[in-house]
């Protein structure tokens, strides 16, 4: 499994044509404590850079852009009962949305572990 990032602190975690998409623990702890995602509709396609996802902190509301085209497959609904788990595991329990991806090429274009750690530093 391959990690990429966005500029905008969006991960897609890839596994074959399908990705699980998040924040990073960056943006989270950017955001503060999260109390409410709104979630996108599981069949929605959307494309790279589409709003896929709003998420809301005591300190404000950030939209999730999708890291590729595609068609979500699969939504966390933990997230509704349980927005927090984005601050306490945003790579794991936290994550938001699944992936069926239309053009793996995309990712190509987003940064990888080391990139990333960069863009934070």
């Amino acid at each position: 499994m391959t990690t990429k990032y966005t500029e905008d602190h969006e991960y897609i975690r890839v596994d074959g044509a399908h990705g699980i998409v998040g924040i990073t623990n960056y943006a989270q702890d950017q955001l503060g404590d999260i109390v409410f995602v709104e979630l996108p509709s599981i069949g929605q396609k959307l494309k790279k850079g589409d709003e896929a996802a709003v998420v809301e902190s005591v300190k404000a509301a950030s939209e999730i852009y999708s890291p590729a085209s595609g068609t979500v497959t699969e939504v966390n609904m933990a997230l509704a009962a349980e927005p927090g788990l984005i601050n306490t595991s945003p790579d794991a329990d936290g994550w938001i949305f699944k992936l069926k991806l239309d053009r793996a090429a995309e990712l190509d274009a987003l940064m990888d572990d080391a990139a990333y750690a960069k863009h934070t530093a």
